[in-house]
């Protein structure tokens, strides 16, 4: 059978996931609710890779709409989607996979007037944004902190990933990043040696100049979309399934492809470490140049 004559099966359709999880527990992930802000280039292939795990409940969020210059990285670009909003073409996609997915789209972003929305009943909150983002992205993690959701960041530098799990009543994404008052480009730079404290990105960057934070432009491999994407559902299967250990923050995980390290990162006091106050004193002057 193809197309529109295959009946979908949810069992059947999961089934290969069973061994590395029970059948209990796919049938807990069947009623996960994840809250997805960002469907760019981690945000939308979180939203097909957790959809593939059997994940059935979903609030997807982005204002934007599908780009030419996103087909190097983000799921949801083809030909055919330019010019369509991201959110609803990847609420399209899980629901090819699976068609009982309940998905609500918020297609003006996340701002204060629909926070508590987006993250109501929320089981695991699931960080996609851009970078940049970074008022949008604290008032998220700030409001998960108070509702007492897991949240998650998982970033692409170079060709890796770099995860961070803020739990509730841990230490929150403020106190590590320590962004509070500090104006935007200093907030850039702590949020940068937040993310990356090993920096094993750094030693294989071969055109500096497609780095401009004055114009807000980064460079981003499929690659690491892709490991980004493979690190956060496990993640947040560990989480909602609570299975084996899962160091949240100040801990952090960095693991670079190319490089082929692995980096287990620990700083106490997140950026009022030592460690960390030198790494942005590095870092500050490269987002001036």
């Amino acid at each position: 059978m193809q197309g529109q004559h295959a009946q979908f099966d949810y069992d059947k359709a999961f089934s290969r996931n069973i061994g590395w999880v029970t059948r209990d527990e796919q049938a807990i992930l069947r009623k996960v609710r994840v809250a997805i802000a960002g469907q760019g280039g981690v945000g939308g292939v979180h939203a097909l890779t957790l959809a593939r795990l059997g994940i059935s409940h979903f609030h997807l969020a982005d204002f934007d709409s599908f780009d030419v210059h996103n087909f190097n990285r983000q799921a949801g670009a083809f030909m055919s989607t330019v010019g369509r909003p991201k959110a609803e073409v990847m609420a399209e996609m899980i629901r090819d996979i699976n068609p009982e997915a309940e998905i609500r789209i918020f297609d003006e972003g996340v701002n204060e007037s629909n926070l508590d929305a987006f993250l109501d009943g929320i089981d695991v909150y699931v960080d996609g944004i851009d970078f940049f983002a970074m008022k949008a992205r604290r008032m998220l993690f700030n409001a998960c902190e108070r509702k007492g959701i897991p949240a998650l960041t998982a970033a692409p530098l170079g060709m890796g990933v770099a995860l961070l799990y803020f739990k509730p009543g841990a230490m929150s994404f403020e106190r590590y990043f320590r962004l509070e008052g500090q104006p935007e480009q200093e907030q850039y730079a702590r949020f940068i040696a937040g993310l990356s404290p090993a920096m094993l990105q750094r030693r294989y960057l071969v055109d500096p100049q497609g780095v401009n934070f004055k114009e807000r432009r980064g460079p981003s491999t499929p690659m690491a979309c892709e490991l980004c994407a493979g690190v956060m559902a496990t993640a947040v299967l560990k989480v909602v399934l609570r299975r084996g250990d899962l160091r949240p923050a100040p801990w952090g995980m960095h693991f670079d492809a190319y490089r082929q390290r692995l980096h287990h990162t620990w700083r106490p006091w997140g950026n009022a470490n030592p460690m960390q106050k030198l790494l942005i004193a590095l870092i500050r002057p490269v987002l001036r140049g």
